[in-house]
């Protein structure tokens, strides 16, 4: 079992920037992705960011130099750096881990961009 618990979202003025947060817990193998993805009110999910055990990291060409992706393998943590943030930047926004084939998810944080 893998649990995954994020933390960061809010409330923040366009322009501002968050921290998201991704703590894995459970069996977590050596090699894994982690990343974010995130959703709006009559949209489909769609990837943010995502990284490797290793550090390699790809991110959506929406957020492409604004948003930051970087995880501590030490901790099983992954984290989202959110800056220069647009209304159109608001949704729910999810953790993920992929490892040996299957995906889990966390619960989601909303984040909400005001303008």
């Amino acid at each position: 079992q893998v649990q995954l618990v994020e933390s960061g979202g809010g409330l923040v003025q366009a322009g501002g920037s968050l921290r998201l947060s991704c703590a894995a817990s459970g069996s977590i193998f050596s090699i894994n992705n982690m990343g974010w993805y995130r959703q709006a009110p009559g949209k489909q999910r769609e990837l943010v960011a995502i990284i490797t055990s290793g550090g390699r990291s790809h991110s959506g060409s929406s957020v492409k130099g604004r948003f930051t992706i970087s995880r501590d393998n030490t901790k099983n943590t992954v984290y989202l750096q959110m800056n220069s943030l647009r209304p159109e930047d608001t949704a729910v926004y999810y953790c993920n881990l992929f490892q040996a084939g299957v995906d889990y998810w966390g619960q989601g944080t909303q984040v909400t961009v005001s303008s």
